[in-house]
This record gives C-alpha cells, structure tokens and sequence, in this order.
C-alpha cells in the first residue's frame, strides 16, 4: 500500500513537473511568435512607410517632371514668338534698308543729274551743269527753227545766269546772229564786239568780225564795212572768213 503510494505520488509529481514543463514550453513559443509577430509588423509597417515616401517622392517627382513639361511648353511657345517676332523685325529691316538703298539711288541720279558735264565744244573742253547745258540748247534750237525773237531771249537770260559759262562765247556768237536776223544791228555789233573783247582768239572770232562789217553793211556804214574787213584779213589771215572778206571788200571798191 505504501509502494502504491509512493509510486502514485512521484506520478503526480512528473505530470505536474511535466505539464509545469509544457507552459514554460507553449510561453516561450507564444513570446517567440508575439516577437515574430511584432518584427513583421514592424517590417509592414517600414514597408508601408517606404512605400508612402516612395509614392510621396514619386508625387513631387511627377509634379516636378509637370512642372519641367510647363516650362518646356512656356519656353517652346517663347521660342516661337521670339522667332516669330526676329523674321518680322529682319523683314522690317530689310524693307527699311531697300527703302534706303531705293532713296539713296534716287537721291545719286538727282545728283547726277546736277553734277557738272564734260563738254567739247568747237575743239573747246569745259564743265557745265545739267540745267546750263538745257537752257543753251533751247536757244540754240530756237535759232535753227528761225524763232530769232526766243532765241535772243534765251541767249540774254543764258548770258546773264552763267556769266562765267564755257557756252559764253558762243553764246554772244550765236545771239548776235539772232539780233542781225531781227535787223537789230547796233545791238548785234556790240555783243559781237563783246565776243571779241572776251575771247579774242575763239574759234568764232574770225566770223564775229564778219559778222560786224556785215551788220554795218546792212547800216550803209561801208566805210566801217571796209575797215572791218581789213582788220579781219590782217588779225585772221589763214580763215575762211578772211577770204570772204577778201572777196567782199574787192565788191566794194
């Protein structure tokens, strides 16, 4: 009886040391599961957290690249109005440099249309101004057409515009011939004295004398008529016109 007891108790015993054994066991289990469990819901929620700052830099990356894209666009629509607005102002320029180029060729043919002219005239070279060569041209071609009144007028006005003038001799030549047209003898004889005065040894002086004693002629001043004559003959002995003196004053004696 007292084996049986003894063998019960140390039976309780292991099954009590035992089951003490199995809680120890199952605690350790559990702390170990509960620290799993809490390192994994550590590690979910660093994910988590990284995932967030991963979508949260994602975000400012997107509104970044939006904002790159605006800017883009901005810089791109400037681009084409800058581009826009050179050709217009590079066309402007150039019409404004056509413009200048056009008013510069205007301005170079006005004034070459001023500039002095290279005459040769009568074996004669000399310079003369556009508007000069015009108005003795006028009166010369009033006198080729028998207009003797408008081409003493142009001589005297072209006479008194350009005193100085290369067409001067000539101009008192040819307006003496116009005033001996017009019977205006006294006024012929002394423009061609003043050709003779002026330019003794012009190509024209030879016939301004003859010229003289014919206007004399016309006066019935033979006596002056045959002194002229002498005198041309004498000053202009190798010319034509002394060998028509020659013969005039052969006709008078």
């Amino acid at each position: 009886m007292k084996k049986l007891t003894i063998v019960l108790t140390l039976s309780l015993i292991g099954t009590a040391h035992a089951g003490l054994f199995e809680d120890d066991e199952a605690r350790r289990a559990i702390l170990d599961v509960r620290k799993k469990v809490d390192l994994q819901a550590e590690a979910i929620k660093k994910y988590s957290d990284d995932i967030k700052q991963s979508q949260s830099n994602l975000i400012e990356q997107q509104n970044l690249f939006d904002s790159l894209r605006n800017e883009m666009q901005k810089l791109r629509g400037e681009k084409e109005e800058l581009s826009l607005e050179t050709r217009k102002q590079h066309t402007n320029l150039q019409n404004l440099l056509q413009s200048i180029d056009d008013r510069l060729k205007s301005v170079d043919e006005r004034l070459k249309k001023l500039e002095p002219t290279k005459v040769k005239l009568d074996s004669i070279e000399f310079l003369a101004e556009p508007s000069e060569i015009r108005l003795y041209e006028a009166a010369l071609a009033a006198f080729r057409k028998g207009e003797f009144n408008s081409a003493s007028e142009g001589f005297i006005d072209f006479i008194k515009r350009y005193p100085t003038s290369g067409y001067g001799t000539l101009s008192l030549f040819w307006l003496g011939n116009s005033q001996y047209a017009n019977r205006e003898y006294k006024e012929a004889i002394k423009n061609f004295n003043f050709l003779l005065a002026k330019d003794p040894e012009h190509v024209r002086a030879s016939d301004a004398m003859l010229s003289i004693a014919n206007c004399q002629l016309e006066m019935k001043d033979t006596k002056s008529a045959r002194k002229t004559l002498d005198d041309l003959m004498k000053k202009y002995p190798q010319t034509e016109s002394a060998s028509a003196a020659k013969e005039r004053l052969a006709k008078l004696k």
